[in-house]
């Protein structure tokens, strides 16, 4: 590892997801860090140059798109013989609603809780549409954790204020799934060898480019699964908040290149 491309591709190899290569979850990743401002544009050509290093083809890359332009995530314009993509009005708000949860370095835990428990029938429904902000956290069908005191506007289901004096093994497992850690942890270590590895000076724009989606598409994956609780609620062991400091200690090096570096190619 004392070239640049040998560097590049062992971290490419190091942050690539074990357990998620759908194209179009990764072409979202990318949109969401490099191209989520209005008016921001990527070339076919760049986003081609980004991702096929992750080992992903031309024509997985096209079908990913046509998905995402049918799910109304992107739209694609041609530009004399460029074709160019850019996130919707819908892909750019479904992507500002989890920035903050995906780029936050030091979350702040709320120390006030609820707790809401719901009757079969329409209880249960405004249960799940709470359930589908991100502001809950769901512990059975029928019970939900909210940060905060109870809300008033939920006059169909029971509220209760309360203070965590026991967490079960089971609730932990719930909150933080077997799966959840493995992933956690296995994070921590790729970015841990790679912060501690001799990097190169120099990387290409698109090169940091394809590491940032591979680093920010690994993290979104951990960051947006767990719930950000006191420490009582976490099971032993838990990694996210050492993940969390080597994933941006990394990110911290590979400065977020500009889009007309990565598009001037064509």
């Amino acid at each position: 590892m004392t070239n640049k491309i040998s560097w590049f591709e062992t971290a490419a190899l190091r942050l690539a997801d074990p357990q998620n290569q759908r194209v179009w979850s990764i072409i979202v990743s990318l949109f969401g860090d490099l191209a989520r401002r209005p008016g921001d544009r990527l070339s076919g050509g760049a986003l081609t140059r980004i991702i096929m290093p992750m080992g992903i083809k031309p024509e997985a890359i096209r079908v990913a798109l046509h998905r995402l332009r049918k799910d109304g995530w992107i739209e694609s314009n041609r530009e004399g013989r460029t074709s160019v993509h850019f996130l919707t009005d819908y892909g750019r708000t479904q992507s500002d609603r989890v920035t903050p949860r995906i780029y936050t370095r030091a979350p702040e835990v709320p120390q006030e809780w609820h707790i809401l428990i719901a009757e079969d029938g329409s209880g249960a429904q405004t249960l799940n549409e709470m359930l589908l902000t991100d502001t809950y956290i769901g512990l059975g069908r029928l019970v939900a954790l909210g940060s905060g005191p109870v809300p008033e506007d939920c006059e169909d289901l029971a509220g209760f204020d309360v203070t965590a004096r026991a967490i079960p093994d089971w609730m932990q497992t719930r909150l933080y799934p077997a799966e959840l850690g493995a992933a956690c942890a296995s994070l921590h270590q790729d970015c841990a060898v790679l912060n501690a590895s001799a990097r190169p000076p120099h990387l290409s724009p698109l090169q940091i480019a394809t590491l940032r989606t591979l680093l920010v598409h690994r993290w979104r994956r951990v960051a947006l699964r767990h719930p950000d609780l006191p420490t009582v609620f976490q099971p032993p062991g838990w990694m996210g908040p050492a993940c969390r400091d080597q994933v941006f200690a990394l990110l911290d090096t590979l400065p977020l290149p500009r889009l007309a570096d990565l598009n001037q190619a064509d």
